[in-house]
């Protein structure tokens, strides 16, 4: 996916850098840390980080001759459901972020493609699609809210973990439904032995 948005960066936005303090000169260190709301759909469909939740940022912008590199690490939580028993799933987590920004009219930003390396937009980065990639990736696409999750009882519907060890659904062919019926009643006819002692 391409690494820098075509259009222009909003310093105002959380996950938008301004490395105007940062010289551009190769070695040159600057911390990031910060804590920004989770941008929306940050995540697959049955797991995902909260719109609007903590994300912590732990970074290190540093100089490079070609343009910032940011390396560090995004926690926060996120939640979900099991894909199998459906219950709700609440967990941390933890990545590991390194990207490399070019800059405008570098050899890098002119002999690579948009998703291969980030985009410096003057003095301005936009940390958002490495955030994506970076916890998309290390998200489950069947979660289990255990790794020994038994699910739920495909005939009616009820969690295996709270019914008994021997439940069982018996299984009976329509068409000896009629049989079965008929079987279980009680006879209504008497039998020839019973006339004769009457």
């Amino acid at each position: 996916m391409p690494k820098s948005p075509h259009s222009h960066l909003d310093p105002r936005q959380p996950l938008v850098v301004d490395t105007t303090k940062l010289p551009r000169q190769p070695g040159a260190t600057r911390a990031l840390k910060r804590v920004i709301p989770a941008p929306k759909d940050l995540g697959l469909e049955l797991i995902s980080v909260p719109e609007g939740s903590d994300v912590e940022l732990d970074m290190t912008l540093t100089s490079v001759s070609e343009g910032v590199y940011v390396s560090g690490s995004a926690r926060g939580e996120i939640t979900g459901e099991c894909g199998r028993c459906l219950n709700e799933i609440n967990e941390s987590f933890d990545v590991k972020i390194a990207e490399l920004f070019a800059y405008a009219d570098s050899t890098t930003e002119e002999t690579t493609d948009e998703d291969e390396v980030g985009r410096m937009q003057g003095d301005l980065l936009d940390l958002e699609p490495a955030l994506r990639d970076a916890v998309v990736l290390t998200l489950p696409t069947n979660p289990l809210c255990r790794p020994d999750c038994p699910g739920l009882c495909p005939e009616c519907g009820v969690h295996f973990d709270d019914l008994p060890a021997d439940h069982s659904h018996e299984v009976v062919d329509a068409r000896w439904a009629a049989l079965r019926t008929i079987s279980t009643e009680p006879s209504k006819t008497a039998s020839p032995q019973q006339d004769s002692e009457e």
